[in-house]
């Protein structure tokens, strides 16, 4: 498991970052790997041939905007006991505050302002586990629908995300009809940015659940499903505008680092099928009803309790060793107390989290 830390150096490299341009600017005309072709320069080689190397192979790189000085992990000391690494090309000297225990240091990137430091740490083992909570993504409301079968808990996050797009595709609009085309693509870049801070928040929150249930985590493959999904207008945009992939690749790599199992199962009819008695029931907007037992919800909270007892795994994940042998529907939630909502007070649950769960149709005493 590889993590990079970002750590403020005070120091003035601007010298050697203009050379490291030239350098990259040299790689891009002639192609070139050898350090000794740029050795006039006056950049050390350790950091001429990072440089050649990422650019000389180039064939689509055209013009330099930004380039940083890389240091390999050859040219870097370390003392752990210290917490102090010193790197002698540059004549840079300074103490970290991640873990100590990591494997070792790939590389060291210098900006202007920051360093960026590659840290290789050893994977922990997988947690063998039968207890999963279930995750249904979506691209309206509420981003996330976290349910615990165990405790009939349920958390909803992130409904800032559809307030965002909202807001920035009326800016776009505005600035395509003005002509305002850098303003348009600074829109663009704000919101992108809006998006991954909530997907961190939201992916965080969602391995914090898990840690503390001692769970894994399941979610939906979702692979295609822009191609596949038959929508209105507004739901095409929401859902063409919202990174599934960037969340899942979050939940992904932070679950990595306790050992979380993460597993993916087919999405077909998780919405749209009892969380109760399995049985087909009517999906209206975000209600759900069940014509056999009565049961009513959330339409995102049914699927997100189908999608933690599921056991259609995507890609054979199964044989791992992880145990997922509960049926696809079970009956265990029936004569329990109904489902509590954690607001954000209760859990310090990200930003988007609503106190209350937006249920169209109320809960039966003694159903989830």
């Amino acid at each position: 498991m590889i993590k990079t830390y970002k750590i403020k150096h005070h120091k003035d490299f601007s010298k050697e970052i203009k050379l490291a341009k030239k350098v990259a600017k040299f790689a891009i005309i002639h192609h070139s790997r050898s350090s000794r072709d740029v050795a006039h320069l006056g950049l050390k080689s350790s950091i001429s041939n990072q440089v050649l190397k990422k650019y000389g192979r180039s064939k689509t790189v055209k013009e330099i905007k930004s380039v940083k000085l890389t240091v390999p992990g050859q040219g870097i000391k370390c003392d752990q006991l210290l917490k102090e690494i010193l790197i002698p090309c540059v004549d840079l000297k300074f103490n970290y505050q991640f873990p100590n225990n990591f494997d070792k240091i790939n590389q060291v990137e210098i900006g202007y302002k920051y360093l960026y430091i590659s840290v290789s740490f050893s994977e922990p083992p997988l947690i063998i586990t039968d207890r999963f909570i279930g995750v249904d993504l979506n691209a309206t409301g509420h981003c996330a629908s976290v349910a615990i079968p165990d405790s009939g808990k349920v958390f909803l996050l992130g409904k800032k995300a559809q307030h965002v797009h909202i807001k920035y595709l009326k800016y776009r609009k505005r600035y395509q009809r003005i002509g305002a085309f850098k303003l348009l693509s600074k829109s663009k870049k704000r919101e992108s940015s809006i998006v991954k801070d909530l997907n961190h928040k939201i992916s965080r929150k969602i391995v914090q659940i898990a840690k503390e249930n001692n769970a894994g985590i399941k979610l939906e493959e979702l692979t295609g499903i822009r191609k596949t999904a038959k929508s209105k207008k507004s739901f095409r945009y929401a859902l063409n505008s919202w990174s599934f992939y960037q969340l899942k690749q979050f939940v992904e790599y932070k679950a990595k680092k306790y050992g979380i199992p993460v597993l993916y199962i087919e999405p077909a009819y998780t919405s749209q099928t009892c969380s109760k008695c399995g049985s087909l029931g009517t999906r209206k907007g975000k209600s759900f009803k069940c014509p056999i037992c009565g049961h009513t919800t959330h339409a995102d909270i049914n699927a997100a309790f189908n999608i933690a007892i599921s056991t259609k795994v995507v890609g054979g994940r199964a044989e791992d060793g992880l145990s997922v042998t509960a049926p696809m529907f079970s009956t265990a939630f029936a004569g329990t107390e109904p489902y509590t909502h954690q607001s954000a007070q209760e859990t310090d649950c990200v930003e988007g989290c609503t106190g209350q769960p937006q249920i169209a149709i109320p809960l039966q005493v003694g159903q989830l």
